[in-house]
């Protein structure tokens, strides 16, 4: 091989490489309480964020620090939107049961996902990580339980996601031990 086509494959390199690098320093890795605006710390403190539903604007206060950004989030899958096990659209919240199970999280807690491509979900609360662009804004699913139907109101939405399935969620609510959902956690962490 001639050493201009090996420094021309070696400068191709080095440029993907970079690209990549930089595509991937855009994507910014959040936690559920960066989707808090630093007015619901109460909720943090307690590390349930489940209080922020009580408090005065019911956890309707979206941080629109992270609007229009590419973020990365994990969080558990519940499907909305699917036909056998593939998933159209979910609403993906911080902790197990979440929605059906037990109190639905504040709006500012929960992500309405529409995935790049239907996406393969062998149970409701898998674990997941979502990469997409963030929309904060209202809006409401219907999420088909099996008591009936509830309309979830969600505060932020992320269409074209990439999923991916995950081992475990990093900042996760564990429920007191006297919980009567403490079963959930044995169950995905």
């Amino acid at each position: 091989m001639s050493k201009h086509l090996q420094s021309t494959i070696a400068l191709s390199a080095a440029l993907l490489i970079s690209i990549a690098a930089d595509a991937s320093a855009e994507t910014a890795h959040i936690f559920w309480k960066d989707l808090r605006p630093a007015t619901q710390a109460i909720a943090e403190d307690a590390n349930m964020p489940m209080i922020a539903a009580k408090l005065p604007d019911h956890g309707e206060t979206l941080s629109l620090g992270l609007q229009d950004k590419t973020v990365q989030l994990a969080g558990y899958a519940l499907p909305t939107d699917r036909d056998g096990d593939l998933v159209y659209q979910f609403l993906l919240v911080p902790w197990t049961g979440a929605c059906s199970h037990m109190p639905t999280p504040p709006p500012n807690q929960i992500v309405l996902v529409t995935p790049a491509h239907p996406y393969k979900m062998s149970e409701a609360y898998q674990p997941v990580s979502i990469t997409g662009v963030l929309k904060p804004g209202m809006e409401k699913s219907q999420l088909f339980i099996l008591d009936g139907v509830s309309v979830i109101q969600s505060g932020y939405t992320v269409r074209k996601a990439e999923v991916a399935s995950v081992n475990s969620v990093p900042d996760t609510v564990t429920l007191p031990v006297s919980s009567p959902w403490s079963f959930l956690n044995k169950k995905k962490n």
